[in-house]
C-alpha cells in the first residue's frame, strides 16, 4: 500500500468545537462545529502540522474586560479569539504568511426586525473577523459567509479541506 493510500484510509479523531470555544491541535484531526450567526475560522499551518478552529459568538470583547478575561471566556469574542490564536501561532514559530485561513458562518438566522440600517450579529461578526484577520496579517483563502441558514463545517487539519453543509 502506498503512503498516500495509508493517509487516505487513516481515521482521524473528530473534535466538536462548542460555541465560544477555540481548539488548536498539534496532530491531524477533524474539527467540526455548527454555525448560525457565529463565525467559524479555520487555521492551518502545513509546515508545523498544526490546525485550529475557533467558534466565537460575539464581535468584540468589551474593552474593560479584555485584559482580565481567561482564554476560555475570551474565546466567545471574534477579536479576542483571533488575537489569542495568533499569539499561540507566534509561540510555535509560525509566520503569518504561511497560515492558511478560511472563514465561515455569520448568517442572519435569527428573526429580527427588518431594519437594514442596523447590522445583525452575524454581519458584525463577519466584519470584525475580516478586519482583525487583516490587522493580524492573515489572508483569507476561502470563505462562505452570510445567508439565512446555519451551516455545519468539518475541517480536516491534515489536508485543509473544509466540508460545509447548509441547513434547510
Amino acid at each position: 500500500m502506498a503512503a498516500s493510500d495509508q493517509v487516505a484510509n487513516e481515521v482521524l479523531p473528530e473534535i466538536y468545537v462548542q460555541p465560544g470555544e477555540s481548539r488548536l491541535v498539534l496532530e491531524s484531526a477533524i474539527l467540526r462545529t455548527l454555525l448560525g450567526s457565529c463565525v467559524g475560522i479555520a487555521f492551518r499551518i502545513p509546515r508545523l502540522g498544526v490546525g485550529a478552529l475557533c467558534h466565537p459568538m460575539l464581535p468584540r470583547c468589551p474593552a474593560k474586560s479584555a485584559a482580565i478575561l481567561s482564554r476560555s471566556a475570551g474565546s466567545r469574542y471574534v477579536d479576542f479569539a483571533i488575537r489569542d490564536l495568533a499569539r499561540q501561532f507566534d509561540a510555535l514559530g509560525a509566520r503569518r504568511n504561511e497560515v492558511e485561513v478560511k472563514l465561515f458562518g455569520g448568517g442572519d438566522v435569527l428573526l429580527t426586525a427588518k431594519d437594514a440600517a442596523r447590522p445583525t450579529v452575524g454581519r458584525l461578526n463577519i466584519e470584525v473577523a475580516m478586519n482583525v484577520l487583516e490587522e493580524e496579517g492573515f489572508a483569507v483563502s476561502a470563505s462562505s459567509l452570510g445567508g439565512q441558514r446555519g451551516v455545519n463545517i468539518r475541517f480536516n487539519t491534515q489536508t485543509g479541506e473544509v466540508l460545509l453543509q447548509r441547513h434547510s
